[in-house]
């Protein structure tokens, strides 16, 4: 099956405004706020933008908590070790090193930033345990509002320094693309800022262009490619599609990770759907099938606690064999005085569903809930294209692998968006990025999908792509893809103008096209990838799938550059 072929740009206005900067970040979860914080008294000006608010990154939804070897009986090389048994020998050993050694210190740093993390009689950090993890090493807020209170310490942080004349916030901006100037002598083109869209009033409406010879994407996942996700409705993956019509390497694209107890709300829910956090597990709740069979110590050592894709799929295969459409999640026999200690919002969450988890079982299924591959960088965020740099969940640094251990994105974001920062600010300082290049209009043309096809490529994503695939199922996702019109800004046959929504759709579609193409190629199961017709690991794909836009817009795969082999360690 050859690869898709997609447009390098999305059709828009002319930008009829311009700003310049010496970075723009892209983002404003964990990791686009600690690059916007460490930029900011490095190079002389930062652009900040975000899609809604300020508030409003995926980090605030995050749950779970954050992991770091923090307690005196845990160390970096466990933390390695339970990282790599996650990864499904995918994971990059020197990226995960650079991960859990580098942690301690910068989860520190967001409590002296004002992060108020849960802490115990003794007044240290009040450490648990999650899935895959065999020592106590994730930190919390609020229970189970760890990642709210990230983000309220670091908007905190960015609003007092807002009067800054180095720094500019630019809310509800939807970027479109990362410009790119001529070609060097290597072929590349340069990052030279960003073309984006401000729904507001002034100076900063409409469509315009921001200038700079640093581009860092924070943009999150890429959860609303599909049906049903934990993911909010922002997160249409537009900084992995903006970083691969710029010529940019993505890695990884088909290991999606499935949240396995994602509030069950019958067979037409769609959208973001509350999910209930490892951390439950963690603290001892069990899974049942329909039948009231306790079934995961049959399925691995770790029971309740074995890594998300092995859960995942264990409920996949009990709800096949019970014909049922979900599981019961029990913590009852927890206490509904700690269940509404430890987990208020979930507690509060469940209840406004009609749902009192201390008196009654959840039901619960998978649901998309987080994207292990996006763009791929070194281990300092760079990317592929010269400028461009990627951290967070849009980017793939090789932690991950095949299988994110839970707890570990947060924690990521942290730690190599302040790496991304410092190495942005040596560069400048150094001269190597001095001014933004002028851009240039790329070969491969501009696409337009109708944004009344979203839900075509959703329901055809999920259901070519989920929890289980096979040839069979990704062939028919990929003909249905190849026949979404992607030219509505050319006919007058097809209702649509570019805008949010269509732009948005356009992106949706892009990444499914470029997930779906990477999950046939690999044949076999590993992690968040499971295919009925490879269903075991091969060795011979103990390897990254690695892909690129060539000029025409034809998905290929691409060997990665000698920059990111050979800097991983640095």
């Amino acid at each position: 099956m050859n690869g898709p072929r997609l447009a390098r740009a999305l059709a828009a206005p002319a930008p009829g405004w311009t700003t310049s900067a010496d970075a723009i970040v892209v983002g404003t979860g964990i990791a686009g706020l600690t690059a916007a914080l460490e930029l900011r008294s490095r190079v002389p000006r930062v652009l900040l933008v975000t899609k809604g608010a300020l508030s409003s990154g995926s980090t605030v939804w995050a749950q779970g908590g954050i992991a770091a070897a923090l307690h005196p009986d845990d160390t970096p090389d466990a933390h390695l070790t339970d990282t790599l048994a996650a990864g499904g020998g995918l994971s990059d050993p020197e990226a995960v090193r650079v991960l859990v050694t580098e942690g301690p210190d910068r989860v520190r740093e967001l409590v002296a930033r004002g992060t108020s993390f849960d802490v115990g009689p003794d007044g240290d950090l009040a450490l648990t345990r999650e899935g895959g993890h065999r020592a106590d090493r994730i930190a919390h807020a609020g229970g189970d509002a760890t990642g709210a209170e990230i983000s309220r310490a670091l908007v905190a942080q960015i609003e007092a320094v807002r009067d800054d004349p180095g720094i500019e916030v630019l809310e509800h901006a939807l970027v479109l693309d990362v410009l790119t100037g001529a070609p060097g002598v290597d072929g590349r083109r340069p990052a030279a800022g960003v073309t984006l869209h401000v729904r507001g009033a002034g100076s900063r409406d409409g469509v315009g262009a921001a200038l700079a010879p640093v581009v860092v994407l924070a943009t999150g996942g890429i959860g609303q490619v599909f049906r049903s996700s934990t993911n909010p409705p922002g997160a249409t993956g537009d900084g992995i599609a903006a970083a691969l019509r710029a010529g940019a390497t993505v890695g990884d694209l088909e290991f999606v990770q499935f949240h396995p107890t994602v509030l069950w709300q019958g067979l037409g829910a769609k959208g973001q759907q509350p999910l209930i956090s490892e951390a439950v597990r963690g603290e001892g709740a069990l899974l049942l099938d329909v039948d009231g069979y306790r079934f995961m110590p049959a399925e691995h050592e770790l029971a309740e606690l074995a890594p998300r894709d092995v859960v995942a799929h264990a409920i996949v295969r009990r709800l096949a064999a019970t014909s049922a459409d979900h599981v019961l999640l029990d913590a009852r026999h927890l206490g509904a005085d700690f269940l509404r200690r430890r987990f208020p919002s979930i507690t509060a969450r469940l209840l406004d569903q009609g749902i009192d988890w201390t008196e009654e079982p959840v039901p619960v299924a998978p649901a998309q809930h987080y994207h292990s591959g996006g763009v791929v960088t070194d281990a300092r965020g760079r990317t592929s294209v010269p400028g461009l740099y990627a951290v967070g969940e849009v980017a793939c640094t090789g932690v991950h692998g095949a299988n994110r251990l839970a707890s570990n994105s947060l924690l990521e974001g942290l730690v190599f968006a302040h790496r991304a920062a410092r190495d942005v600010a040596q560069r400048v300082e150094d001269g190597e990025l001095r001014a933004a290049p002028d851009p240039e209009e790329r070969p491969g043309g501009a696409a337009l999908v109708a944004a009344a096809a979203r839900s075509r490529v959703q329901r055809t994503t999920s259901e070519g792509a989920g929890p289980v695939r096979s040839a069979a199922s990704l062939e028919t996702a990929a003909a249905s893809l190849g026949a979404v019109r992607t030219d509505a800004h050319r006919t007058d046959d097809v209702v649509a103008d570019p805008q949010v929504a269509e732009w948005e759709t356009t992106t949706v579609h892009q990444v499914a096209s470029a997930l779906v193409h990477a999950a046939w190629l690999r044949q076999e199961s590993r992690g968040g990838h499971f295919r009925t017709d490879f269903p075991v690991p091969d060795p011979a794909w103990q390897r990254r799938v690695t892909l690129a836009l060539d000029d025409d817009g034809a998905l290929r795969e691409e060997a990665l550059t000698p920059e990111i082999v050979q800097s991983a360690a640095r």
